[in-house]
């Protein structure tokens, strides 16, 4: 592992925090794969980069709620959903033992199905909203209310294994259950409702010896000025053209680590 006062870890915070700012996608898309990379433990890949996001993320927050972009009671709904998920999906890998082999490369497996379904969601977030409304038409209060919450029950075992999911695979959902919403509100929103949920996942993985601190530390030196900075330019600048370049890379990081190539 490169060591954690190197200047890579706060450039790659710095980056990761801008682009979760301006597109709520890219948190653990990005820095756990980058973290494997960089030759991190797959756990400890995880457990540290949730802590880290629920640090960046409560910027992110506290910076849309201040432009009005958060919608509070959708992160009530995906939270009574991802929280109970969370808890218990560290309880389980608590009793099968978060550092053993079988662990790591499902979690591998389960972090480059998430990427993938990310990409994917990048991808086709508008055709598959277009489809929905079409086919099924918008949906009740009520019927929204339900999904919101399976949506988050889904969203918090997928993140407590890999820690992705919860931007993109998130904000495509909430799209397709909240049409009228802007896309601001829908990213501010999921970008809060992340807190929590990473919170617990986090400390989850701390409890069982997830977490290094010191490289924490490091990511958030550039991780917090980039997330106010991406926050801010998400209500300014354009985003037709990232999306896809992020997509595509998180479609062969994926592919990667499912072994498709």
């Amino acid at each position: 592992m490169i060591h954690t006062t190197s200047i890579v870890y706060p450039l790659s915070g710095l980056l990761v925090g801008i682009i979760v700012g301006l597109t709520g996608v890219g948190g653990g898309s990005l820095m756990t794969p980058l973290l494997l990379a960089f030759g991190v433990h797959a756990t400890t890949a995880v457990g540290t980069d949730l802590l880290y996001a629920a640090v960046t993320k409560t910027f992110g927050t506290a910076m849309h709620n201040a432009g009005n972009t958060v919608d509070w009671k959708i992160v009530r709904r995906l939270a009574l959903g991802s929280v109970p998920a969370t808890a218990l999906t560290i309880y389980g890998l608590s009793y099968i033992g978060a550092q053993s082999k079988e662990v790591t490369a499902t979690i591998k497996f389960v972090l480059g199905v998430a990427l993938l379904l990310t990409a994917i969601s990048i991808f086709l977030r508008k055709p598959l909203a277009d489809f929905v409304a079409r086919r099924f038409g918008e949906p009740s209060d009520r019927q929204a209310a339900r999904m919101t919450v399976v949506s988050g029950i889904v969203l918090g075992i997928l993140v407590s294994l890999s820690s992705v999911g919860a931007g993109a695979v998130g904000v495509t959902v909430l799209i397709l259950l909240y049409p009228r919403i802007p896309l601001v509100r829908i990213v501010g929103s999921d970008i809060a409702h992340a807190v929590p949920l990473t919170v617990v996942a986090g400390f989850g993985h701390w409890l069982l010896g997830d977490v290094n601190f010191a490289l924490m530390g490091s990511l958030l030196i550039g991780s917090i000025p980039g997330i106010l900075a991406g926050s801010w330019l998400a209500r300014r600048v354009p985003e037709a053209g990232l999306r896809p370049a992020l997509a595509t890379v998180l479609l062969v990081v994926g592919a990667n680590l499912v072994k498709l190539f």
